[in-house]
């Protein structure tokens, strides 16, 4: 089975890459064509850092079970983040949700690397809590949707991460669009970033290392990727369980293939199954799996080994 062929077999696919070929034995005891196309195979051949995920410390979904997808999948580095999702909490929700990735990483030192989280209406707060994950090893920030990313109230955060040469991983959002305009499947929240807020803070802070999070994530993907062509600065992220076709190739025929990052917003195989999908080269492949994240850890002196 070729590539364009294993598009159209997503089921199996999606099978394969979430529960690992020795979970399909059905599958995998059946004598296969020469042609066949082993899925999981092909996934370990790539090195990969998922630059985004979230973690839940909870027992039976904790790290550990994430580790164990990461080990059959191939995902050398886990960039972990909790953020906070409930509107108006106290900054101690985002400590608490800060000190659980702490935690994650002391248990796991070789496999995480820890995104803090910080709501910049607490301004005097979220400065403070930035220096005390940035000083226990965290290596980016997650936001998400109290504000905007073009808020002037974000201003002092990313220029604190400008000083740190951390990568700024925000919550996205751009709803499906017809003859130019959004429809009624728009932006969920008031506050949450679009490709155009992006593009804004992008072209104010042009040092800045801002990531787009999952256009794979049943948004208008070629959308976003048009509205930030023209900004370098922003790198997007593929995560999400949107399986569609061509939004790989798309994407790098507006952007580059320098500036997009595998990631899974924990869909780990709807993430990988795209990029093994998609009508690029393995050169192509290793730079969006692994090398473009890390040359942006490199940056920071965060880069793997």
């Amino acid at each position: 089975m070729n590539r364009r062929s294993f598009c159209a077999n997503t089921a199996l696919s999606s099978a394969g890459l979430m529960f690992g070929a020795d979970r399909l034995s059905s599958v995998d005891n059946e004598p296969q064509p020469a042609s066949y196309y082993n899925i999981v195979e092909e996934a370990n051949k790539f090195r990969k850092i998922d630059s985004h995920m979230h973690i839940n410390m909870a027992p039976g979904s904790g790290p550990e079970v994430q580790i164990d997808i990461a080990d059959r999948l191939g995902i050398h580095k886990l960039v972990v983040s909790k953020p906070v999702t409930l509107p108006d909490r106290p900054f101690q929700d985002y400590i608490d949700n800060n000190n659980q990735i702490l935690k994650a990483m002391k248990q796991y030192p070789s496999r995480f690397l820890g995104q803090f989280t910080i709501n910049p209406v607490f301004a005097e707060e979220s400065l403070e809590e930035i220096n005390r994950c940035a000083g226990q090893g965290m290596s980016g920030i997650k936001l998400y949707y109290e504000v905007k990313i073009n808020d002037p109230l974000y201003y002092p955060v990313i220029e604190k991460m400008i000083d740190l040469r951390m990568v700024i991983l925000m919550h996205s959002y751009s709803g499906l669009g017809r003859g130019g305009h959004r429809t009624r499947y728009g932006n969920l929240y008031p506050n949450e970033s679009t490709p155009e807020d992006f593009a804004d803070i992008a072209a104010r802070y042009p040092e800045g290392m801002f990531q787009f999070a999952h256009i794979g994530a049943g948004c208008d993907w070629q959308y976003e990727c048009k509205v930030l062509k023209d900004h370098p600065n922003v790198y997007v992220d593929v995560s999400g369980s949107n399986n569609e076709n061509n939004m790989i190739n798309y994407a790098i025929s507006y952007l580059g293939e320098e500036r997009l990052l595998y990631a899974s917003d924990n869909s780990y195989y709807q993430s990988i199954g795209n990029i093994l999908s998609a009508d690029i080269t393995d050169d192509q492949r290793r730079k969006i799996f692994f090398d473009n994240y890390n040359n942006l850890l490199k940056k920071g002196g965060f880069n793997v080994g």
